[in-house]
């Protein structure tokens, strides 16, 4: 098999801020889908990777749905809503996309979808029923059989929104039933009559908008959870209605009843109000069931439902076993940080693991204890910047990536090297910034110190503690030894870092520090009550990645200078290659802003102010030129394929979000167009899905720990961009 020019290696995203943008895929190791920017990432969290990217929507994805098949099995079908206002049916074949189509006819973003596969008795064959919700008012139904996708109706809810819908089918039946969760607080259900949907009951109970429906089977009952902002969940439960006469002094709740026409038979169903489950303390913002499975030939429904609200925690629920009375089995969330609570939550195929999708995009996995099924512990999973990647560096040694963004936050992405697998994962393992203005430049003065620059008139310095360093070590698999000798010669290396409770800073954490803090008696007997409570730094040892938690709290790099000079928002900043010299530049509107700062990296003291003139003759501007209607270059990045050949490769990204590679080849004569090669250019699965923001090639001459084979044939490339994405790609040298 001919090895790719250039792959995929690694990918570092997290979810959309919305509700209804995660979805894991039922049946034996079914993928986790969750949209990012503009594109539906399907994540394998067994193995911890990125599989592919759908990109094919062109704004941001807003909700998502895998399609679950009738025999249990993994499915391959998904559909997608966007902000574009359209919807898409994704069809995977190995984990790969195999077909795209496009469902087009909302005129509003796209916020709610489910579908269901459907046996149809005019034809006797599999169609695809798809609802879809929008900010429009409507809600629209299609059927896709083949590739021919049709809307069926379209639901006007006048004034009012549809915030949330799932599809299922009444008991004994092929019949389908929809729930809508509307922002009038009720629960709008509509059987498929003819072909044509009608409304058939609504549901009351609620008492602000409704944000998450679930419909589930129980033998010949359909359980419908409904979740809402009045911090409640209610279960309702769908049924036959019996014919035979009851006793009438029998003491039963009121039936909200319905009769439909099945197969020239009229059946008439009751619906009742279960239970309510009063747990959360805020918006609940999503309920799921377990999903069914089967087991000896016939699918078993686990009676399990899961909540995630903005109280911060998710909470899974089920029936006791002597009373059947629902009760709370297990609560897990977020503790301390500056989180919001949970958008999303879900199972995995067997409900040993759940998931939840946080405020700031965070992902938190859990997973069962097997031997002490109450007991849930915390798993790695994968994460990245929830808004505009804007630049990112390796370090000279080419061992970890930092990153900026425009969520205000720097973070540093680093290789997880374990002996007992050859696979190498990359993995979020520090967050040394996080700031209150959005994250613009950044420059790497040494392996462990940088700088950064935001949307503010301050360039930022910061140095990695003694705790970082040493969990860097020990998950990546380098020598702890060499690199504390290399970082500090006096050994006055602070442990971590931490922000005081009146400050803006990164504090530097001394092991003094740590010694001096009062116990929880000590605390609980001084302090007034009234106290703000600062979450100190606590050194950890870490022999694999952190969670969101402790990336939030036990990651800062200690501020050790501030350099001011500057009388706008910092631009860009660069370093030289000896690392001497810093430059840096703001933005301006008059001329005497319009300056370079050059910086000792030593001192930090500033060596020239010049103002920028435009060259005359443009002999000292090195520009990329395009002619004609074609996509602006926004970023080139270059890298050498030996001084030998004297050739290079030339990273070009561009606004659309692809990246090109040319090869250039040095001669001693005046350059010809043959000289330029262009070599290969990323697929759509492989592209960002907006502007590029940096490109970045890893030093070759790095001390890696990689084999001589990979290092001698592969090189890398980082890229980031304006759809919160961060990858990075090998190219290979052999095929250029």
């Amino acid at each position: 098999m001919v090895a790719p020019v250039l792959e995929v290696s690694h990918v570092f995203c997290c979810p959309n801020r919305v509700r209804g943008a995660l979805s894991w895929s039922p049946g034996h190791g079914g993928l986790l889908a969750f949209g990012t920017s503009c594109s539906v990432v399907l994540y394998d969290p067994q193995k911890r990777v990125v599989v592919t990217n759908l990109n094919g929507h062109t704004a941001r994805v807003n909700c998502l749905q895998w399609i679950c098949k009738q025999n249990g099995s993994p499915s391959t079908e998904l559909v997608s809503g966007g902000s574009d206002n359209q919807v898409i049916h994704w069809e995977i074949e190995n984990n790969q996309l195999l077909k795209a189509i496009h469902l087009q006819g909302h005129e509003g973003p796209v916020y709610a979808v489910h579908a269901v596969y459907q046996r149809r008795a005019a034809d006797a064959v599999w169609h695809t029923l798809i609802v879809s919700a929008a900010a429009d008012s409507t809600v629209r139904l299609w059927t896709k059989k083949g590739s021919e996708v049709t809307c069926l109706q379209t639901l006007n809810f006048e004034s009012g929104f549809a915030l949330a819908v799932c599809l299922s089918f009444l008991p004994n039946t092929d019949v389908p039933i929809l729930a809508c969760g509307d922002d009038d607080c009720r629960i709008h259900l509509f059987v498929q009559q003819d072909d044509q949907f009608q409304k058939v009951i609504l549901l009351r109970g609620h008492e602000d908008w409704i944000r998450g429906v679930e419909w589930a089977a129980f033998g010949n009952d359909l359980f419908l959870a409904s979740c809402s902002q009045d911090c409640l969940i209610r279960m309702w439960k769908l049924y036959i209605k019996s014919t035979s006469s009851e006793a009438q002094d029998n003491i039963r709740l009121k039936e909200n009843t319905f009769t439909v026409e099945s197969g020239s038979i009229k059946i008439t169903f009751a619906v009742i109000l279960e239970t309510v489950l009063a747990g959360h303390e805020n918006w609940v913002n999503a309920v799921h069931w377990q999903p069914s499975f089967y087991k000896d030939g016939v699918l078993q429904q686990p009676m399990r439902l899961l909540s995630a609200s903005m109280d911060k925690t998710m909470i899974l629920w089920a029936p006791d076993e002597e009373s059947g009375v629902w009760l709370e089995q297990v609560r897990v969330g977020e503790v301390g940080g500056n989180t919001l609570g949970f958008y999303d939550c879900q199972f995995n195929e067997d409900g040993s693991m759940i998931i939840a999708h946080a405020f700031h995009g965070a992902l938190h996995l859990w997973k069962q204890n097997t031997f002490n099924p109450r007991e849930w512990t915390p798993e790695i999973v994968i994460s990245g910047h929830f808004d505009g990647v804007q630049d990112l560096m390796w370090d000279p040694e080419g061992e970890f990536i930092i990153t900026v963004g425009t969520d205000q936050t720097t973070r540093l992405f680093a290789p997880w090297k374990r002996e007992d697998q050859s696979q190498v994962t990359w993995h979020e393992i520090a967050r040394p910034q996080i700031h209150g203005y959005d994250l613009k430049c950044l420059a790497m003065i040494s392996r462990f110190q940088f700088v950064s620059g935001a949307d503010e008139k301050v360039l930022r310095v910061f140095s990695a503690p003694r705790n970082f360093v040493e969990n860097f070590c020990a998950i990546s698999g380098q020598s702890l030894n060499h690199v504390l000798c290399d970082l500090s010669q006096d050994g006055s290396l602070p442990e971590g870092a931490a922000v005081p409770a009146l400050g803006l800073s990164n504090k530097a954490v001394f092991q003094g520090d740590i010694a001096s803090q009062p116990s929880d008696e000590e605390q609980l007997l001084t302090s007034t009550g009234f106290e703000y409570q600062q979450v100190p730094f606590q050194p950890s040892l870490l022999t694999e990645p952190p969670t969101e938690d402790h990336l939030l709290q036990n990651t800062l790099w200690p501020e050790v200078q501030k350099l001011y000079g500057h009388g706008y928002e910092i631009f860009c900043v660069a370093c030289n290659n000896s690392k001497t010299l810093l430059a840096s530049a703001c933005k301006a509107a008059k001329k005497e802003h319009a300056a370079i700062i050059l910086w000792n990296t030593t001192s930090w003291k500033q060596i020239q102010f010049s103002v920028s003139l435009p060259s005359p003759t443009k002999s000292l501007l090195c520009t990329v030129e395009l002619f004609g209607p074609v996509i602006g270059v926004l970023i080139v990045n270059i890298s050498s394929l030996g001084v030998e050949t004297k050739r290079y490769v030339v990273a070009i990204g561009l606004e659309c979000g692809k990246i090109c590679l040319y090869t250039w080849r040095k001669t001693d004569q005046v350059p010809e167009i043959n000289d330029w090669n262009r070599c290969v250019e990323t697929s759509q699965s492989q592209s960002h899905t907006l502007a590029i923001k940096k490109l970045c090639w890893k030093n070759c001459n790095g001390k890696t720990k990689q084999s001589e084979e990979e290092d001698g044939d592969w090189l890398h490339l980082a890229s980031c961009g304006e759809d919160h994405t961060v990858k990075i790609y090998r190219v290979n040298k052999c095929a250029l």
